[in-house]
Protein backbone atom coordinates (compact mmCIF):
# COMPACT_ATOMS: atom_id res chain seq x y z
CA UNK A 1 0.00 0.00 0.00
CA UNK A 2 1.11 3.37 -0.63
CA UNK A 3 2.10 5.21 2.10
CA UNK A 4 1.03 8.71 1.03
CA UNK A 5 -2.82 7.09 0.82
CA UNK A 6 -5.05 6.97 -2.80
CA UNK A 7 -5.72 9.77 -5.21
CA UNK A 8 -8.34 12.35 -3.39
CA UNK A 9 -9.72 14.89 -6.14
CA UNK A 10 -13.13 14.11 -5.37
CA UNK A 11 -12.78 14.38 -1.07
CA UNK A 12 -15.78 16.06 0.65
CA UNK A 13 -17.84 14.90 -2.17
CA UNK A 14 -20.95 13.52 -0.74
CA UNK A 15 -22.51 10.91 -3.17
CA UNK A 16 -25.90 9.06 -1.96
CA UNK A 17 -25.83 5.56 -4.24
CA UNK A 18 -29.32 4.66 -4.81
CA UNK A 19 -28.49 1.51 -7.18
CA UNK A 20 -27.85 -1.73 -7.07
CA UNK A 21 -25.72 -4.68 -8.90
CA UNK A 22 -23.24 -3.26 -11.36
CA UNK A 23 -23.27 -0.65 -13.49
CA UNK A 24 -24.61 2.01 -10.71
CA UNK A 25 -21.86 0.52 -7.91
CA UNK A 26 -19.38 0.46 -10.59
CA UNK A 27 -19.89 3.87 -11.37
CA UNK A 28 -19.97 5.50 -7.85
CA UNK A 29 -16.98 2.71 -7.25
CA UNK A 30 -14.98 5.08 -9.20
CA UNK A 31 -16.05 7.94 -7.54
CA UNK A 32 -14.92 6.33 -4.32
CA UNK A 33 -11.36 5.04 -5.59
CA UNK A 34 -11.03 9.49 -6.02
CA UNK A 35 -11.92 10.54 -2.80
CA UNK A 36 -15.76 10.84 -2.55
CA UNK A 37 -17.78 9.70 0.46
CA UNK A 38 -20.22 7.25 -1.12
CA UNK A 39 -23.22 6.23 1.16
CA UNK A 40 -25.13 3.09 -0.41
CA UNK A 41 -28.67 3.52 0.45
CA UNK A 42 -29.92 -0.67 0.12
CA UNK A 43 -33.50 -2.13 0.96
CA UNK A 44 -33.67 -4.09 4.01
CA UNK A 45 -33.32 -7.03 2.10
CA UNK A 46 -29.66 -5.70 0.51
CA UNK A 47 -28.61 -4.66 -3.11
CA UNK A 48 -29.57 -7.96 -5.10
CA UNK A 49 -25.84 -8.78 -6.06
CA UNK A 50 -25.12 -9.83 -2.19
CA UNK A 51 -26.66 -13.17 -2.91
CA UNK A 52 -24.86 -13.65 -6.56
CA UNK A 53 -22.43 -16.50 -6.96
CA UNK A 54 -19.23 -16.60 -6.59
CA UNK A 55 -18.93 -16.49 -2.71
CA UNK A 56 -16.26 -15.26 -0.86
CA UNK A 57 -15.08 -17.42 2.34
CA UNK A 58 -13.92 -15.91 5.97
CA UNK A 59 -10.56 -15.66 5.94
CA UNK A 60 -8.07 -17.19 8.64
CA UNK A 61 -8.46 -13.74 10.46
CA UNK A 62 -12.09 -13.54 9.86
CA UNK A 63 -14.43 -12.45 12.68
CA UNK A 64 -15.66 -15.25 14.27
CA UNK A 65 -19.17 -16.65 13.28
CA UNK A 66 -18.10 -14.71 10.03
CA UNK A 67 -20.10 -15.96 7.27
CA UNK A 68 -19.30 -15.80 3.51
CA UNK A 69 -19.72 -12.97 1.17
CA UNK A 70 -20.41 -12.40 -1.74
CA UNK A 71 -17.69 -11.87 -4.60
CA UNK A 72 -19.98 -10.41 -6.85
CA UNK A 73 -20.52 -7.89 -4.40
CA UNK A 74 -17.32 -7.29 -3.04
CA UNK A 75 -15.68 -6.77 -6.64
CA UNK A 76 -18.31 -3.23 -7.39
CA UNK A 77 -18.72 -1.71 -3.62
CA UNK A 78 -15.31 -1.12 -2.53
CA UNK A 79 -14.49 2.42 -0.52
CA UNK A 80 -18.76 2.81 0.19
CA UNK A 81 -20.60 2.83 3.49
CA UNK A 82 -24.06 1.08 3.76
CA UNK A 83 -27.45 2.04 5.20
CA UNK A 84 -30.82 0.17 4.44
CA UNK A 85 -34.09 2.60 4.02
CA UNK A 86 -37.33 1.27 2.77
CA UNK A 87 -37.95 3.71 0.23
CA UNK A 88 -41.84 2.84 0.07
CA UNK A 89 -42.64 3.82 3.77
CA UNK A 90 -42.71 7.69 4.23
CA UNK A 91 -40.31 7.55 7.00
CA UNK A 92 -37.90 5.93 4.81
CA UNK A 93 -38.33 8.45 1.86
CA UNK A 94 -37.98 11.46 4.23
CA UNK A 95 -34.77 9.92 5.38
CA UNK A 96 -33.21 9.96 1.79
CA UNK A 97 -34.94 13.40 1.16
CA UNK A 98 -32.87 14.49 3.90
CA UNK A 99 -29.63 13.06 2.65
CA UNK A 100 -29.74 14.33 -0.63
CA UNK A 101 -30.05 18.16 0.89
CA UNK A 102 -26.93 17.65 1.69
CA UNK A 103 -25.21 15.53 -1.15
CA UNK A 104 -23.78 16.43 -3.98
CA UNK A 105 -24.23 13.71 -5.99
CA UNK A 106 -27.52 11.29 -6.16
CA UNK A 107 -26.95 7.87 -8.39
CA UNK A 108 -30.02 5.85 -9.43
CA UNK A 109 -30.68 3.11 -11.79
CA UNK A 110 -34.41 1.75 -10.51
CA UNK A 111 -36.09 1.00 -13.86
CA UNK A 112 -37.94 4.20 -15.39
CA UNK A 113 -41.07 5.60 -13.75
CA UNK A 114 -40.43 3.93 -10.41
CA UNK A 115 -38.86 6.71 -8.20
CA UNK A 116 -41.00 9.40 -10.16
CA UNK A 117 -44.03 7.77 -8.21
CA UNK A 118 -42.59 8.16 -5.05
CA UNK A 119 -41.67 11.81 -5.65
CA UNK A 120 -38.37 10.60 -5.33
CA UNK A 121 -37.22 11.24 -9.11
CA UNK A 122 -33.67 13.23 -9.69
CA UNK A 123 -36.15 16.12 -10.87
CA UNK A 124 -37.69 16.14 -7.63
CA UNK A 125 -34.22 16.18 -5.35
CA UNK A 126 -32.77 18.40 -7.60
CA UNK A 127 -35.81 20.72 -6.94
CA UNK A 128 -34.71 20.80 -3.10
CA UNK A 129 -31.22 20.98 -3.78
CA UNK A 130 -30.22 22.88 -6.97
CA UNK A 131 -26.34 21.87 -6.36
CA UNK A 132 -27.30 18.35 -6.94
CA UNK A 133 -25.58 16.16 -9.77
CA UNK A 134 -27.35 13.07 -10.46
CA UNK A 135 -26.81 9.69 -12.48
CA UNK A 136 -29.33 8.01 -14.11
CA UNK A 137 -28.64 4.67 -15.51
CA UNK A 138 -31.12 2.59 -17.58
CA UNK A 139 -31.24 -0.55 -19.57
CA UNK A 140 -32.40 1.37 -22.88
CA UNK A 141 -32.74 5.05 -22.22
CA UNK A 142 -35.52 7.35 -20.65
CA UNK A 143 -37.94 8.03 -23.36
CA UNK A 144 -38.61 6.40 -26.88
CA UNK A 145 -40.62 3.28 -27.51
CA UNK A 146 -38.31 0.75 -25.60
CA UNK A 147 -37.38 3.15 -22.37
CA UNK A 148 -39.68 1.50 -20.23
CA UNK A 149 -37.90 -1.90 -20.64
CA UNK A 150 -35.58 -3.62 -18.05
CA UNK A 151 -32.04 -4.12 -19.19
CA UNK A 152 -29.83 -6.38 -18.28
CA UNK A 153 -26.33 -6.83 -19.80
CA UNK A 154 -26.77 -10.02 -21.80
CA UNK A 155 -30.37 -8.96 -23.32
CA UNK A 156 -28.58 -5.14 -24.02
CA UNK A 157 -25.59 -7.11 -25.49
CA UNK A 158 -28.00 -8.91 -27.74
CA UNK A 159 -29.87 -5.98 -28.09
CA UNK A 160 -27.14 -3.52 -28.98
CA UNK A 161 -25.06 -5.65 -31.86
CA UNK A 162 -22.35 -6.76 -29.33
CA UNK A 163 -22.94 -10.71 -29.59
CA UNK A 164 -23.58 -10.37 -33.68
CA UNK A 165 -20.17 -9.30 -33.35
CA UNK A 166 -18.91 -12.18 -30.89
CA UNK A 167 -17.66 -15.57 -31.71
CA UNK A 168 -16.50 -17.97 -34.26
CA UNK A 169 -17.39 -16.79 -37.84
CA UNK A 170 -19.90 -20.25 -38.17
CA UNK A 171 -20.74 -20.36 -34.65
CA UNK A 172 -23.70 -18.78 -32.55
CA UNK A 173 -23.65 -14.97 -31.41
CA UNK A 174 -21.65 -15.11 -28.13
CA UNK A 175 -21.64 -12.63 -25.32
CA UNK A 176 -18.51 -10.90 -23.80
CA UNK A 177 -17.34 -13.21 -21.03
CA UNK A 178 -17.80 -10.70 -18.45
CA UNK A 179 -20.83 -8.22 -18.28
CA UNK A 180 -19.36 -5.03 -20.22
CA UNK A 181 -22.27 -3.60 -21.17
CA UNK A 182 -22.81 -2.76 -17.26
CA UNK A 183 -18.75 -1.79 -16.78
CA UNK A 184 -19.57 0.52 -19.77
CA UNK A 185 -22.62 1.84 -18.73
CA UNK A 186 -20.81 2.55 -15.06
CA UNK A 187 -17.74 3.95 -16.18
CA UNK A 188 -19.78 6.55 -18.73
CA UNK A 189 -21.74 7.45 -16.38
CA UNK A 190 -18.36 8.37 -13.71
CA UNK A 191 -16.98 10.21 -16.41
CA UNK A 192 -20.27 12.05 -16.47
CA UNK A 193 -20.86 12.77 -13.02
CA UNK A 194 -17.01 14.43 -13.06
CA UNK A 195 -17.88 16.68 -15.91
CA UNK A 196 -21.06 17.88 -14.20
CA UNK A 197 -19.59 18.64 -10.92
CA UNK A 198 -16.42 20.31 -13.12
CA UNK A 199 -19.40 22.55 -14.64
CA UNK A 200 -20.73 22.87 -11.36
CA UNK A 201 -17.07 24.60 -9.88
CA UNK A 202 -18.46 27.36 -12.22
CA UNK A 203 -21.97 27.73 -12.46
CA UNK A 204 -23.01 26.75 -8.80
CA UNK A 205 -26.06 24.45 -10.57
CA UNK A 206 -26.08 20.45 -10.41
CA UNK A 207 -26.91 18.67 -14.15
CA UNK A 208 -28.92 15.63 -14.48
CA UNK A 209 -26.42 12.92 -16.51
CA UNK A 210 -28.05 10.44 -17.83
CA UNK A 211 -26.72 6.81 -19.66
CA UNK A 212 -27.91 3.52 -20.37
CA UNK A 213 -26.75 0.03 -21.26
CA UNK A 214 -27.21 0.34 -24.74
CA UNK A 215 -26.05 4.12 -25.12
CA UNK A 216 -22.72 2.61 -23.72
CA UNK A 217 -22.57 -0.37 -25.94
CA UNK A 218 -23.21 1.22 -29.09
CA UNK A 219 -21.56 4.23 -28.64
CA UNK A 220 -18.11 1.89 -28.35
CA UNK A 221 -18.97 0.13 -31.90
CA UNK A 222 -16.05 2.03 -33.37
CA UNK A 223 -14.93 1.38 -36.67
CA UNK A 224 -17.89 -1.19 -37.07
CA UNK A 225 -20.43 1.09 -36.73
CA UNK A 226 -18.67 3.77 -38.84
CA UNK A 227 -18.51 1.54 -41.29
CA UNK A 228 -22.22 0.68 -41.61
CA UNK A 229 -23.23 4.15 -41.40
CA UNK A 230 -20.55 5.47 -43.71
CA UNK A 231 -19.98 2.82 -46.31
CA UNK A 232 -23.19 0.29 -45.78
CA UNK A 233 -20.59 -2.31 -44.56
CA UNK A 234 -22.18 -5.06 -42.37
CA UNK A 235 -19.88 -6.26 -39.55
CA UNK A 236 -19.64 -10.10 -39.29
CA UNK A 237 -18.01 -12.16 -36.93
CA UNK A 238 -14.42 -12.93 -36.89
CA UNK A 239 -13.56 -14.97 -34.12
CA UNK A 240 -10.31 -14.34 -32.95
CA UNK A 241 -9.31 -12.21 -36.34
CA UNK A 242 -9.59 -8.83 -36.71
CA UNK A 243 -11.79 -7.78 -39.52
CA UNK A 244 -9.55 -5.28 -40.82
CA UNK A 245 -5.44 -6.35 -40.58
CA UNK A 246 -4.25 -9.59 -41.00
CA UNK A 247 -1.66 -11.37 -39.54
CA UNK A 248 -3.88 -10.55 -36.12
CA UNK A 249 -5.60 -13.11 -34.10
CA UNK A 250 -4.35 -16.58 -31.91
CA UNK A 251 -2.15 -18.95 -34.26
CA UNK A 252 -1.26 -22.50 -33.21
CA UNK A 253 2.60 -23.60 -31.63
CA UNK A 254 3.65 -26.82 -30.70
CA UNK A 255 2.60 -26.78 -27.08
CA UNK A 256 -0.06 -23.58 -26.99
CA UNK A 257 -1.87 -20.72 -28.61
CA UNK A 258 -0.49 -17.65 -29.21
CA UNK A 259 -2.31 -13.95 -30.07
CA UNK A 260 -0.08 -12.29 -32.58
CA UNK A 261 -0.61 -8.76 -33.99
CA UNK A 262 0.70 -7.67 -36.86
CA UNK A 263 -0.40 -3.75 -37.53
CA UNK A 264 1.64 -2.35 -39.55
CA UNK A 265 3.54 -2.77 -43.09
CA UNK A 266 7.11 -2.85 -40.70
CA UNK A 267 5.73 -5.36 -38.30
CA UNK A 268 4.87 -7.37 -41.38
CA UNK A 269 8.13 -7.78 -42.58
CA UNK A 270 9.81 -8.42 -38.99
CA UNK A 271 7.21 -10.66 -38.32
CA UNK A 272 7.86 -12.68 -41.72
CA UNK A 273 11.25 -12.89 -41.15
CA UNK A 274 11.11 -15.11 -37.40
CA UNK A 275 8.57 -17.60 -39.00
CA UNK A 276 9.77 -17.86 -42.23
CA UNK A 277 7.62 -16.26 -45.15
CA UNK A 278 8.47 -13.99 -47.88
CA UNK A 279 6.93 -10.50 -46.88
CA UNK A 280 7.21 -9.49 -50.42
CA UNK A 281 5.12 -12.61 -52.56
CA UNK A 282 2.14 -11.17 -54.33
CA UNK A 283 -0.68 -13.03 -52.19
CA UNK A 284 1.24 -10.80 -49.22
CA UNK A 285 2.54 -8.43 -49.78
CA UNK A 286 0.15 -5.30 -48.17
CA UNK A 287 -2.66 -5.61 -45.41
CA UNK A 288 -5.19 -5.69 -48.34
CA UNK A 289 -4.07 -9.14 -49.87
CA UNK A 290 -3.30 -10.60 -46.56
CA UNK A 291 -7.08 -10.08 -45.50
CA UNK A 292 -8.40 -11.19 -49.02
CA UNK A 293 -5.93 -14.85 -48.24
CA UNK A 294 -6.36 -14.77 -44.49
CA UNK A 295 -7.48 -18.41 -44.66
CA UNK A 296 -4.52 -19.57 -46.41
CA UNK A 297 -2.05 -17.56 -44.61
CA UNK A 298 -3.22 -18.59 -41.22
CA UNK A 299 -3.06 -21.97 -42.25
CA UNK A 300 0.57 -21.25 -43.40
CA UNK A 301 1.66 -19.77 -40.51
CA UNK A 302 -0.37 -22.31 -38.00
CA UNK A 303 2.31 -24.80 -40.23
CA UNK A 304 5.45 -23.03 -39.73
CA UNK A 305 4.90 -22.68 -36.45
CA UNK A 306 3.22 -25.88 -35.56
CA UNK A 307 6.87 -27.31 -34.49
CA UNK A 308 8.21 -24.80 -32.34
CA UNK A 309 7.29 -23.93 -28.44
CA UNK A 310 5.35 -21.17 -27.92
CA UNK A 311 7.93 -19.37 -25.39
CA UNK A 312 10.40 -19.96 -28.23
CA UNK A 313 8.41 -17.73 -31.07
CA UNK A 314 7.45 -15.44 -28.08
CA UNK A 315 11.43 -14.56 -27.37
CA UNK A 316 11.90 -14.37 -31.10
CA UNK A 317 9.38 -12.07 -31.69
CA UNK A 318 9.89 -9.63 -28.84
CA UNK A 319 13.37 -9.56 -30.40
CA UNK A 320 11.60 -7.91 -32.95
CA UNK A 321 9.48 -6.17 -31.59
CA UNK A 322 6.20 -7.71 -32.66
CA UNK A 323 3.54 -7.67 -30.53
CA UNK A 324 2.42 -10.91 -29.33
CA UNK A 325 1.00 -12.39 -25.53
CA UNK A 326 0.65 -15.73 -24.26
CA UNK A 327 -3.43 -16.83 -23.66
CA UNK A 328 -3.73 -16.35 -19.80
CA UNK A 329 -6.51 -18.02 -17.52
CA UNK A 330 -7.81 -15.79 -15.25
CA UNK A 331 -5.29 -17.17 -11.95
CA UNK A 332 -2.79 -16.32 -14.04
CA UNK A 333 -3.36 -13.37 -14.20
CA UNK A 334 -3.70 -12.83 -10.86
CA UNK A 335 -0.35 -14.59 -10.50
CA UNK A 336 1.49 -12.21 -12.76
CA UNK A 337 4.46 -10.17 -11.97
CA UNK A 338 3.08 -7.19 -13.86
CA UNK A 339 -0.01 -7.88 -12.36
CA UNK A 340 1.37 -7.19 -8.85
CA UNK A 341 4.00 -4.12 -10.17
CA UNK A 342 0.99 -2.49 -11.27
CA UNK A 343 -1.27 -2.90 -7.83
CA UNK A 344 -4.19 -4.38 -9.68
CA UNK A 345 -4.61 -6.81 -6.23
CA UNK A 346 -5.78 -5.45 -3.61
CA UNK A 347 -5.72 -6.38 0.07
CA UNK A 348 -8.56 -5.22 2.06
CA UNK A 349 -9.40 -5.47 5.75
CA UNK A 350 -13.22 -6.52 5.54
CA UNK A 351 -14.83 -6.37 8.66
CA UNK A 352 -16.53 -10.02 9.18
CA UNK A 353 -13.99 -11.84 6.41
CA UNK A 354 -10.72 -10.30 7.69
CA UNK A 355 -8.18 -9.57 4.97
CA UNK A 356 -9.78 -10.47 1.37
CA UNK A 357 -8.14 -9.16 -2.04
CA UNK A 358 -10.38 -7.68 -4.47
CA UNK A 359 -9.24 -6.18 -8.04
CA UNK A 360 -7.87 -2.61 -8.08
CA UNK A 361 -9.08 0.01 -9.87
CA UNK A 362 -6.87 0.35 -13.46
CA UNK A 363 -5.84 4.61 -13.22
CA UNK A 364 -2.42 5.29 -11.23
CA UNK A 365 -1.51 8.61 -10.17
CA UNK A 366 1.88 9.74 -8.91
CA UNK A 367 2.82 9.66 -5.39
CA UNK A 368 -0.81 7.91 -4.44
CA UNK A 369 -2.74 4.50 -5.05
CA UNK A 370 -4.93 3.97 -7.83
CA UNK A 371 -7.63 3.17 -5.35
CA UNK A 372 -9.76 3.27 -2.05
CA UNK A 373 -8.39 1.72 1.24
CA UNK A 374 -12.07 0.85 2.32
CA UNK A 375 -13.72 -2.09 2.78
CA UNK A 376 -17.00 -3.30 0.52
CA UNK A 377 -19.85 -2.60 3.35
CA UNK A 378 -21.30 -4.94 5.12
CA UNK A 379 -25.20 -4.64 4.84
CA UNK A 380 -26.36 -1.58 7.15
CA UNK A 381 -23.03 -1.34 8.50
CA UNK A 382 -22.94 2.19 8.88
CA UNK A 383 -26.62 3.27 9.10
CA UNK A 384 -25.97 4.24 12.47
CA UNK A 385 -23.74 6.59 12.40
CA UNK A 386 -25.33 7.89 9.45
CA UNK A 387 -28.64 9.08 11.05
CA UNK A 388 -26.98 10.59 13.88
CA UNK A 389 -24.58 12.63 11.61
CA UNK A 390 -25.27 11.91 7.81
CA UNK A 391 -21.61 12.79 6.40
CA UNK A 392 -19.62 11.52 9.14
CA UNK A 393 -15.94 11.41 7.78
CA UNK A 394 -15.07 7.94 6.68
CA UNK A 395 -11.79 6.61 7.55
CA UNK A 396 -9.09 5.52 5.09
CA UNK A 397 -6.45 3.26 6.15
CA UNK A 398 -4.38 4.52 3.09
CA UNK A 399 -4.94 8.11 3.54
CA UNK A 400 -6.38 9.39 6.68
CA UNK A 401 -9.85 10.82 7.31
CA UNK A 402 -11.99 12.30 3.89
Amino acid sequence: MNPLGHHRSLAGVRVVDLSRALAGPYATMMLADVGADVLKVEPPSGDDSRGWLPFAPPGPDAAPGASEESAYFLSANRGKRSVRLDLKSPEGAQRLRDLCADADVVVENYRPGLLSRLDLDPASLRAANPRLVTLSITGFGSGGPDGARPGFDQIVQAEAGLMSLTGDADGDPTRVGLPIADILAGMFGAFGVMSALRERDTTGVGRAVETSLLAAVTSVHAFHGAGWLTGGREPARTGNRHPSIAPYGTFRCADASLVIAVGSESLWRRFAAVVGIDPARPDVATNRDRVAHVDALQAEIDGLLGDRKAEDVLSDLGREGVPAGRIRTVPEVYDWEQVRHLGLVHQLQHSTLGQVAVPGGALRYDDAASASQVPPPLLGEHEDLAWERPWLDQQDPGGGAA
